[in-house]
């Protein structure tokens, strides 16, 4: 049957409908009166061009203003048809520029895969990914975009130093941010500026690293001032920032206004120490404070007594760090009233304070009453092994104990004794440091009865203890019979006493420390000795262990062929360790 005219008509209109674009109905919108038939404006034919303007029975002076008005008239009209066709145009441009442009989820994971970056709406982690300044501008720009931030760490980014204002500016867009990280980002004084301004905005923010910012030595009073009570903030790190004494005062006021604060980190800031009375007596407006890292500040005697005073008001203190600050020797026997009052420590850190005989004495009346101690670093103070007050034999009071580091603190055969006997009654420890005490060579035997009931031991220091070769087999011998079964770090380098035999027997044995994943084996740094025909059973010891990673092995001369085994180790035994050869 043959369709009439008007089916023709409609198939056809319903077949341009199926063929019309997205952006058809948008057209006709902005088209609007264009889109409707109209009477198309008549030309003039050019004998009327020609004749305009010539007399035809009218005066001249009339006619010529009739013609100009006509002319006018006509010019006006044609602009205005002009202006229409270009607004809808530009209208059309508009829209399909929005159509076609990326949202901000996209611009977001096409930023974040740029930098080679995970996407996360709440943890912007771009921790050394050489941002430039044109990247922090563009991150700024996607902040409305991530409403639900909370993390945002830019740290190892030196280009952030200089820029970070055109970020602050646009922080309201992440009030709920609580961790701000901008470590190692050459901050100038303008950004310190800007990030204090920025206090005002991001009032949920908890935890603020500045570290290895040295600009912001003697600039801290720009940041501080701008914080106002009511400061949620928990934790503040500021590690190597070249604080001043004066700067030092300004973190006094500082802690007036953050009463939540439980962590302070101000760490290798040498010239601080002067202001450290002056911290002190407003720490006890921080009562819940569970760290407090002084690492290398300068401290001296009389700072000691001030932090001493202060610690009465830290009840809730767990790690405190005083390490590397080698002036406070001598202090600690007026300066230790309230140290023993801490019964929540948890971490204590005096390496290197050149503490004394007198202070030993004190010490080894104290440190065994902190009953929840878990981990005690007394390393590169010599007294602690020459003092006949029996700090190490005390250590029996601490059956928390998880880490125990004494490396280099001139052991003798007697404090060596008095360790063993009490490691007899730290059933949880973990780690046990010996380093650099000569006297543990030839007696590892003292450490038996110790080592076989130390059934969580993973990490088992001994560089540089003039080891021999019975002190080997005796740790092999204790693997074979079952115990040492969860050790995962053994360092027994810079031991150049050991023979060759030593050594076989050792690799020998090797193979039952299923759960090793680093061995140390390096010679010390001025020395240099061929690997003998104990390589063979070392490689053969490598396949029993499944775990292992890393294994170093500095200053041994490896023949062509040892080095061509141990090079083609990984790929024929499927592994992947790391030789530090």
């Amino acid at each position: 049957m043959e369709k009439t005219d008007d089916q023709n008509c409609q198939d056809k209109h319903e077949e341009d409908n199926a063929k019309s674009s997205p952006f058809d109905f948008v057209i006709k919108q902005f088209q609007g009166k264009k889109c409707a038939p109209e009477k198309r404006k008549e030309q003039p034919s050019a004998i009327k061009q020609f004749f305009k303007g010539f007399e035809f029975g009218k005066s001249e002076g009339k006619d010529r203003r009739e013609i100009e008005e006509i002319e006018i008239s006509n010019d006006e009209a044609d602009d205005q048809s002009e202006k229409q066709e270009l607004s809808v145009e530009d209208g059309l441009s508009h829209l399909i520029s929005e159509a076609e442009s990326p949202s901000g989820e996209q611009r977001f994971n096409q930023f974040m895969e740029k930098l080679g970056k995970e996407p996360s709406s709440k943890n912007l982690d771009l921790n050394n990914c050489a941002l430039s300044a044109e990247d922090i501008t563009e991150l700024a720009s996607l902040l409305p975009f991530l409403p639900e931030l909370e993390e945002l760490s830019l740290s190892w980014n030196g280009c952030v130093g200089g820029s970070l204002k055109a970020l602050t500016v646009h922080l309201h867009h992440a009030s709920l941010l609580k961790v701000l990280r901008l470590n190692n980002c050459r901050l100038t004084a303008e950004d310190v500026i800007s990030l204090g301004e920025a206090f005002e905005i991001v009032s949920q923010l908890e935890e603020l690293d500045l570290s290895w910012n040295s600009n912001i030595g003697g600039k801290l009073s720009l940041l501080t001032k701008k914080l106002q009570e009511g400061c949620k903030l928990k934790c503040l790190k500021m590690t190597d920032c070249n604080l001043t004494a004066k700067d030092g005062e300004s973190l006094a006021e500082f802690l007036n206004v953050i009463p939540d604060l439980e962590v302070l980190d101000i760490s290798i800031n040498k010239n601080i120490g002067c202001s450290m009375k002056v911290i002190a007596q407003d720490l006890k407006n921080v009562p819940g404070l569970k760290e407090l890292n002084l690492h290398m500040c300068g401290l001296k005697q009389d700072s000691l007594q001030g932090l001493d005073t202060a610690l009465q008001h830290l009840a809730e203190l767990r790690k405190l760090d005083i390490s590397c600050n080698r002036e406070i020797g001598g202090g600690f026997k007026a300066s230790t009233a309230h140290l023993a009052s801490l019964k929540n420590l948890e971490v204590l850190d005096l390496h290197q304070c050149c503490v004394t005989e007198e202070d030993m004495t004190v010490l080894s009346q104290v440190i065994p009453l902190l009953s929840n101690l878990q981990e005690l670093n007394l390393s590169s103070n010599k007294n602690v092994g020459l003092s006949s007050d029996p700090l190490l034999g005390r250590l029996r009071f601490l059956p928390k104990l998880r880490s125990v580091t004494i490396s280099n603190c001139g052991l003798g055969e007697e404090s060596l004794s008095s360790l063993a006997e009490a490691a007899l009654h730290l059933p949880e420890l973990e780690i046990l440091d010996l380093s650099w005490n000569k006297c543990v060579g030839g007696n590892l035997k003292l450490l038996l009865g110790a080592l076989k009931l130390a059934t969580e031991i993973q990490v088992l220091r001994l560089s540089s203890c003039n080891l021999v070769a019975e002190d080997l087999a005796l740790l092999t011998s204790l693997r074979q019979d079952g115990h040492l079964a969860r050790m995962q770090k053994l360092d027994l380098s810079y031991n150049n006493t050991i023979s060759d035999e030593g050594w076989a027997v050792f690799c020998q044995g090797l193979g039952a420390f299923k759960e090793l994943s680093e061995l140390d084996v390096s010679l010390s740094p001025s020395s240099c000795r061929d690997c003998g025909p104990w390589f063979g059973e070392l490689l053969a010891a490598l396949t029993q262990l499944p775990a292992l990673a890393e294994l170093a092995m500095q200053r041994w001369a490896l023949s062509e062929s040892q080095r061509k085994k141990m090079e083609g180790f990984n790929q024929d035994n499927k592994r992947n360790i790391r030789f530090d050869c």
